[in-house]
């Protein structure tokens, strides 16, 4: 292993013992997301984008947040993901189809649950909530130790994937000038 692969691997944030397929995998779904940001944001999406893929690797619903131009709070990527494939597969429970959902940044609070509750197995994120909250000014929300309890839970995460990529893309979304929603305190 190469001294920048190993640079890489220990910045990686994880619930199991890494694997550098899985991470390897990640890293290219996760930049394609974080290169298709501006094309998104460009037609109004917020500046977060998740992907469904099955355990055959192949991709089920790619989306954006869409809260700002839906006018609806919870439409976060990650929500958006998961009900459209609920609706694909007719259920509530994803468990038996062991996916995996793809994040450009990590999920926030609502989004953990809505993960949780849905029975995705396996959570990879671009940038961390300290990066994103350190960018935009959004407010994450708290996640007491979501990471130990989603292996408690049998799903596996990895974060801070290609996290330079996603800087660069959350950069961009706020020097275009584009929204961050927040509600008044």
């Amino acid at each position: 292993m190469s001294e920048s692969q190993n640079n890489v691997l220990k910045n990686i944030i994880s619930n199991e013992p890494l694997e550098e397929e899985k991470v390897q995998r990640a890293s290219k779904i996760i930049a394609g997301l974080q290169n298709d940001m501006k094309t998104f944001t460009d037609n109004g999406a917020g500046p977060f984008l998740a992907a469904i893929y099955d355990c055959e690797g192949n991709l089920l619903i790619k989306t954006s947040n869409s809260v700002v131009n839906e006018t609806c709070s919870h439409n976060h990527a990650e929500m958006n993901a998961i009900r459209e494939v609920e609706k694909i597969y007719g259920t509530y429970d994803l468990s038996k189809y062991n996916l995996s959902l793809y994040i450009t940044a990590e999920p926030c609070m609502m989004c953990i649950g809505a993960i949780m509750w849905s029975g995705i197995k396996n959570v990879y994120y671009g940038i961390t909530s300290k990066t994103v909250e350190q960018i935009t000014g959004f407010d994450e929300g708290f996640k007491p130790d979501w990471i130990e309890e989603f292996k408690k839970r049998g799903i596996t995460v990895y974060g801070n994937i290609v996290p330079e990529l996603g800087e660069e893309a959350m950069k961009e979304y706020i020097k275009n000038g584009n929204k961050v929603y927040k509600p008044e305190r």
